[in-house]
């Protein structure tokens, strides 16, 4: 005499008659079929997800990821400086802050992903009205770093040309940062 099981589904005891039989009578085994099916099917959403995922990262252009590092070091850039405008000295919480370059991107890309180059900017006032409010942004640039640090940065730079594995590289970095910030 076989020792009596119980259902995978309702726990009762039952009496196996073969090693297939799991469960003690016909509504327990559909049961049992739709928790299976709804299980592959799960697995199976999960798989194509990750494919897809996959997939667009290998369709991604060395722009796309150069956008994506700028945005997360923008990021870190708000929270790392606050909610405080270096070239005005506004500090209203009520307003939109950027992360207003000195030496712009286009005037100096391989200074765009310097941390000592970027600080908070009201975004409407100093950022984009007064275009960054140069002369305001440098004294207060030497008055937080000292003029040699402005010299070097009004100076000349090497050029820097970013590989894809750079950008992920310095997206990684920084998203790292915000997330020990946040």
């Amino acid at each position: 005499m076989t020792k009596p099981r119980k259902c995978k589904i309702c726990k009762a005891p039952f009496v196996q008659f073969s090693t297939l039989h799991t469960v003690c009578s016909p509504r327990c085994g559909l049961e049992l079929a739709l928790r299976n099916i709804a299980k592959r099917e799960a697995s199976h959403k999960r798989i194509l997800r990750a494919e897809t995922k996959e997939a667009r990262e290998r369709l991604k252009t060395k722009s796309d990821h150069a956008r994506e590092a700028q945005t997360v070091f923008n990021r870190y850039i708000r929270l790392r400086d606050g909610k405080h405008c270096i070239s005005c000295g506004t500090s209203n919480p009520n307003i939109q802050y950027a992360a207003g370059h000195y030496r712009t991107v286009g005037a100096c890309p391989e200074l765009r992903y310097e941390p000592k180059n970027v600080h908070a900017q009201c975004n409407k006032h100093c950022n984009l009205m007064l275009s960054g409010n140069i002369l305001a942004y440098r004294a207060a640039l030497i008055q937080k770093h000292g003029i040699d640090f402005v010299n070097w940065l009004d100076g000349p730079h090497e050029p820097k040309k970013y590989t894809i594995d750079d950008l992920k590289a310095i997206k990684l970095k920084y998203a790292k940062l915000c997330k020990e910030m946040t």
